[in-house]
């Protein structure tokens, strides 16, 4: 990726800090239970990272992946989101949308996409997988 900051934008930095604050239950779950510390697969992910002019659920820089959970909130704004999306994806980044719903009524099944998806980006990146176990602490 070109831009070694991710596309950091510090003006949104007070709004996602605001969100981080306010996280919907499924962020929560989500968080708590999937994305922190290393937890999926031991990629770093952080949340309400602010990216050009939009602020993402979740980033993994490393895979260039960005999660995002769709609840009431994007009810209504599909035009926006599938605007906003194509504009991160044309900065390189994959965006993987689940609703609120399936974080809270089927966990184990987004566990597992994300997973799958995560071992399909390794075959086909393996440096990705070289640039992690570099990083790893030793057993």
């Amino acid at each position: 990726m070109e831009n070694k900051f991710y596309y950091y934008n510090k003006e949104l930095k007070q709004f996602a800090r605001d969100l981080r604050k306010n996280s919907t239950l499924s962020e929560k779950i989500m968080w708590k239970e999937l994305l922190k510390s290393g937890k999926l697969m031991g990629y770093q992910f952080l949340r309400q990272r602010p990216l050009d002019k939009y602020i993402a659920d979740f980033l993994c820089k490393e895979l260039k992946l960005i999660i995002e959970l769709d609840g009431a909130t994007h009810i209504g704004k599909e035009k926006k989101d599938i605007k906003r999306q194509t504009s991160l994806e044309n900065k390189g980044f994959t965006i993987i949308r689940f609703k609120d719903s399936e974080v809270m009524e089927q966990f184990q099944c987004v566990k597992t996409k994300l997973g799958k998806w995560i071992v399909e980006y390794e075959n086909s990146n393996p440096e990705v997988v070289l640039k992690k176990r570099k990083n790893s602490p030793s057993p």
